[in-house]
């Protein structure tokens, strides 16, 4: 058997952050996305020429519902401390206004918790213990100011894009 330290940042996520993050209750399908790129790198111009950076990625965002992320996850080598990551996903989680991040390195997890929801602001996990989608509902939502059921239905609502009309449209779906 590999040791868990030659393993790479995918075969942590497989085999450690995945099963951990389905025991606590989120929906693979639903509500994990994986190596999410959420920016097209920086513009640089040289004269008449333009490059671009590179592009930012999260390995994982976790969502309540389409279109709601409450969390980050930053994979990294088993070689590494849990933390290592921190100050990267710190960062993303600034830039996409997700107050919840998570360092790994398949051991435990670290959450920095900026919602202010909690007293402590980093708190150490163990993989079996990782927060559950409605744990962190609550954070989101007390770091969004959502704080009466009226504010959080709306807050909950479904919408989606309607591929069949010309121009792109979103609209509400009320039922839930």
């Amino acid at each position: 058997m590999v040791s868990k330290k030659g393993l790479s940042e995918n075969s942590i996520y497989t085999h450690y952050v995945l099963p951990s993050l389905v025991k606590s209750g989120w929906d693979l399908q639903k509500q994990i996305r994986e190596n999410v790129y959420f920016t097209d790198g920086r513009i640089y111009v040289n004269g008449k020429k333009t490059t671009r950076g590179k592009r930012k990625f999260a390995d994982v965002i976790l969502y309540y519902k389409p279109n709601i992320p409450v969390a980050i996850i930053e994979i990294k080598k088993n070689t590494l401390s849990e933390s290592a990551g921190i100050q990267q996903v710190l960062d993303y989680g600034q830039i996409l206004d997700i107050p919840v991040v998570f360092s790994t390195n398949g051991d435990s997890f670290i959450e920095h918790d900026r919602s202010g929801y909690s007293q402590l602001i980093e708190i150490q996990h163990s993989l079996e213990c990782f927060p559950t989608p409605e744990q962190l509902w609550a954070k989101y939502q007390y770091y969004k100011g959502i704080k009466t059921p009226e504010v959080a239905k709306i807050a909950e609502f479904n919408y989606f894009f309607d591929p069949a009309g010309r121009k792109p449209r979103y609209y509400w779906e009320a039922r839930m």
